[in-house]
């Protein structure tokens, strides 16, 4: 089953294909492109690892994962930015995406790292997410039917 945030990551890594064709044919834009490429399209595929973890140990370990290239996605966005390699307009919304990714993925994995279901479900009801009632609740976050 998809969760909200999946279909979230799904969609900011497709954008960030999308974005990268943009980019000049030059060292520049190959190299920064493919950095923003492996890190902007690694986010969802690790988070989807993570619901489908095995153990709360693993989804604490894949969340982490996601939240790095998360973060490495916004640092290569933020060079994009800085010397104007692809256009503003599709740039800053990126950007400001991969920031709230960054934040929401960051929550997630402190929350799960020994928090009670309570503790848990307030942060996800802040960030307008529900849980379903499964084994790994305390972990995934599902759209609502």
């Amino acid at each position: 089953m998809k969760t909200e945030l999946e279909d979230r990551t799904k969609k900011f890594a497709v954008e960030i294909v999308r974005l990268i064709r943009t980019f000049p044919k030059t060292v520049d834009g190959i190299e920064v492109g493919r950095q923003l490429l492996k890190s902007g399209t690694s986010i969802g595929a690790n988070y989807r690892e993570a619901n489908r973890a095995e153990s709360k140990g693993d989804f604490i370990h894949k969340v982490g994962i996601a939240e790095k290239e998360a973060s490495e996605t916004v640092y290569w966005l933020e060079i994009c930015q800085a010397v104007t390699l692809g256009r503003a307009e599709e740039v800053n919304p990126l950007l400001k995406e991969a920031t709230e990714l960054l934040a929401i993925l960051t929550t997630i994995g402190r929350k799960a790292k020994g928090r009670s279901r309570r503790v848990v479900a307030a942060v996800s009801a802040a960030l307008g997410l529900v849980f379903p009632l499964s084994a790994f609740s305390l972990f995934a976050f599902y759209i609502p039917l």
